[in-house]
């Protein structure tokens, strides 16, 4: 009675061990999807700011709307170039209007309208440089019907300049964490082999090869590795969801491939980091002397 007793108490904290190993996987695989998310949203907003920096082509007086057509033309087919809009005079007055909050036009008369036409640029992210908006804008000033080119300068300075540390700080945390989590994930599915230790040394002890042995231990590693990646993944995707409805800008920024790829990188990185981590631990006891199991 007393053995069956035993063999009760034994199933019940072999499965505890498995459900706490699944929900501890789970817990750390959520944090390294999290993590990711943070770096691919952070990503596709250096994107977006930087697909917003651009430039405003100010056209000479007197210059023909087909000239500026021209000219906006040719900088749509140019490989740097996101987009063009053009800015008429009637257009830019409505924008200064609304901007000061009185119509100084109606004063002035239409026909003494001072301001000039003008053509707003947006570049691709990776021409959004210094250096690059430097030689375009060169470029741009070569052209007869252009008066000038405004952009702010500094800004576009200290926008790369913080991106870019702002990335590298990112970097730094999330080898940090992908360590942490590796360890963690090692040391939980330590503790559940260890559990078994008695059962590995037994089917060594009857003649089982090493190969025999681990096999079970690492299917289950594989499954309970898909498992936790599965759980996890529904977690991110509440808190997914949960963002977009309190923050509706993120939508703009998300990236349906990226996203897909890094969720089957969270569902491999479980079942890889399961497995391996259950292969190192069985192999562990398999080479302990049974003197040392209680050790």
């Amino acid at each position: 009675m007393s053995g069956i007793n035993n063999r009760k108490q034994t199933k019940r904290q072999v499965g505890a061990s498995y459900v706490t190993t699944i929900i501890s996987i789970m817990l750390v695989l959520f944090t390294l999807g999290f993590l990711g998310l943070i770096l691919l949203q952070a990503r596709s907003l250096s994107r977006y700011i930087k697909e917003n920096i651009g430039f405003e082509i100010v056209i000479k007086k007197g210059v023909k709307d087909a000239d500026i057509f021209r000219l906006q033309k040719i900088l749509d087919a140019r490989n740097y170039v996101k987009s063009t809009e053009f800015i008429t005079k009637d257009e830019a007055a409505a924008r200064l209007k609304k901007t000061l909050g009185n119509d100084f036009i109606s004063f002035l008369g239409e026909e003494n309208n001072p301001l000039l036409p003008s053509l707003e640029v947006r570049f691709n992210a990776d021409w959004a440089s210094s250096d690059s908006l430097k030689i375009i804008e060169k470029n741009v000033l070569k052209n007869s019907i252009v008066k000038e080119v405004y952009y702010h300068k500094s800004l576009v300075d200290v926008i790369n300049k913080n991106i870019s540390r702002i990335g590298f700080i990112l970097l730094a945390i999330s080898l940090i964490l992908i360590v942490i989590s590796v360890a963690l994930i090692n040391n939980t599915i330590r503790l559940a082999v260890f559990a078994k230790r008695h059962t590995i040394k037994s089917m060594q002890l009857v003649g089982a090869t090493n190969a025999f042995i681990r096999r079970p231990f690492v299917q289950r590693a594989v499954l309970h590795g898909a498992l936790s990646a599965l759980l996890a993944l529904l977690l991110l995707s509440g808190v997914t969801t949960l963002l977009k409805e309190n923050i509706p800008e993120l939508q703009m920024l998300e990236d349906r491939f990226t996203m897909l790829m890094l969720y089957l990188s969270v569902f491999l990185s479980g079942i890889a980091i399961s497995a391996v981590s259950t292969w190192l631990a069985v192999t562990r006891y398999l080479k302990t002397g049974s003197d040392k199991l209680y050790g």
